[in-house]
């Protein structure tokens, strides 16, 4: 039996039992990250000897009769946007290529406290900016359906590391689409949950829904082990959910009879390649096969695409503005364009996007109000390009639009951040030359369960997730 193909909820129930080894389980996963590792550059700064400390004392502990948590005895590996305590942490920037932090990250924490048995940290874009996944510390990740493409960003460390069967779960971050992209690039699962379910403590701006961390895994179910490990509230997070993880346990398993999902095969209205909107064009279909009611429409989110620049260039600004002072030389030209972009906007620019995001947020809410007519879900494709070549920077035409800024490729995913809402990546078929393209599902505000649960149906129905990468193949 290879250990590295069983999903993550059945190693955890071998771990449980007594039929497997928490160090039996990570040797396995060692062996397979030596093999694979040199040729993807998914992990950047390997921990092996913690690794084994941690293994050891998941086995220790279950030979006692105790469990350490959900996450007892499981590998991980955290995105290095994410602190972690007196291991390396460089945020893709070379400014960083020797930071220590002092502590963890809380979804780090988290982690840790639930069992889970860290590995190593995952390969980011240069402080997560743009969904591919390279920087001067480490270099580009390549993508494991095909080497010469991308696996997305900015969490495609974690998601090339998923697709490679290197580990089973790893976390990531999401502002502009940066858990769902590398997910539909990699034919894997990312979720973004709702703004204050995984809660940060060191976000630059604490009160802004748009960044969010969340789980990165091979199926749904074990999207929802992950994040009850990683959600839950915390007083020093001011959008904190005051909900207990335990929301999320139980079976997925729903009856989606009269469930009324609207659908777009170009997310409303944006350039979509031919390739993807093939791939996805049995979509309606097979919703309908669960159940679904589906219609071809869209909510109105006109002046997505400006809120979502606006907000995302103030954060920038906070997060980022000092160090370019210091630092210009050491960034690359897109995030150097993005600081400039907050700082150099009015506080009359800002209101503007703060009414205008308020409108919009409206607008969806009464789309998708629970009443005779709204709707329950939306569903459309999760990236408007099938993974493109590691030596692109980004793409700068799609189907014949040009793309004016490193981001605009991304309005598929960016658009639905605005929203606030839920939103999931799960596999959505393949090209005809077999790229990875992903279905995206959005729930109603906060309802980070039901999009599970229709995402969990789709993958049982459709199996798509279970292709195996045939280069990755070929190589072991």
């Amino acid at each position: 039996m290879d250990l590295c193909l069983l999903t993550a909820t059945e190693m955890a129930s071998l771990l449980a039992g007594g039929q497997l080894s928490a160090r039996e389980l990570l040797d396995a996963h060692l062996d397979r990250i030596e093999a694979l590792n040199p040729i993807i550059n998914a992990l950047v700064t390997p921990t092996p000897e913690l690794a084994l400390e941690r293994a050891t004392a998941a086995d220790e502990a279950h030979a006692r009769g105790e469990s350490l948590g959900p996450l007892h005895g499981l590998p991980v590996a955290h995105k290095d946007l994410l602190a972690t305590a007196g291991i390396r942490t460089t945020f893709g920037s070379p400014i960083f290529s020797d930071f220590l932090p002092p502590s963890d990250s809380l979804i780090v924490e988290r982690q840790r406290r639930a069992g889970a048995v860290m590995v190593g940290k995952t390969n980011t874009p240069e402080f997560g900016a743009g969904s591919h996944t390279f920087n001067p510390v480490f270099g580009p990740t390549r993508n494991p359906y095909a080497l010469s493409r991308t696996p997305g960003g900015s969490s495609g460390g974690a998601a090339a590391a998923l697709a490679a069967r290197m580990l089973p779960l790893c976390d990531g971050t999401d502002l502009g689409g940066s858990l769902r992209n590398p997910a539909a690039f990699c034919n894997i699962v990312g979720f973004r949950p709702s703004p204050g379910r995984v809660p940060s403590i060191t976000a630059h701006d604490p009160w802004s829904p748009l960044p969010v961390e969340g789980p990165l895994a091979r199926t749904v179910a074990d999207i929802a082990l992950y994040l009850r490990a990683m959600a839950g509230p915390d007083p020093r997070s001011p959008i904190a959910i005051d909900q207990s993880p335990d929301a999320l346990a139980g079976s997925l398993e729903r009856d989606l009879t009269g469930i009324r999902v609207a659908w777009s095969p170009d997310a409303g209205g944006l350039p979509v390649d031919p390739a993807i909107r093939t791939a996805l064009q049995d979509a309606p279909d097979l919703l309908a096969d669960l159940g679904c009611e589906v219609v071809e429409t869209w909510p109105d989110l006109s002046g997505a695409a400006e809120i979502f620049q606006a907000r995302r260039a103030w954060l920038f600004a906070v997060g980022f503005g000092p160090l370019l002072a210091r630092h210009r030389d050491l960034m690359k030209t897109t995030v150097i364009w993005n600081i400039e972009a907050g700082l150099e906007m009015t506080i009359a620019d800002y209101a503007e996007t703060c009414r205008r995001h308020r409108q919009l947020v409206a607008r969806v809410h009464d789309f998708m109000r629970p009443k005779r007519g709204g709707f329950d879900f939306l569903a459309a494709p999760v990236t408007q390009v099938p993974p493109f070549h590691v030596d692109v920077e980004y793409p700068t035409e799609i189907d014949g639009s040009p793309m004016e800024t490193y981001i605009d490729w991304m309005r598929a995913c960016s658009d639905i951040t605005v929203t606030t809402h839920p939103a999931i990546s799960v596999p959505g078929g393949f090209t005809p030359d077999g790229l990875p393209v992903g279905l995206q599902l959005v729930g109603r505000y906060r309802a980070d369960r039901s999009v599970l649960e229709l995402a969990h149906a789709w993958e049982r129905t459709t199996g798509w997730g279970e292709r195996l990468p045939p280069e990755i193949a070929t190589a072991l």
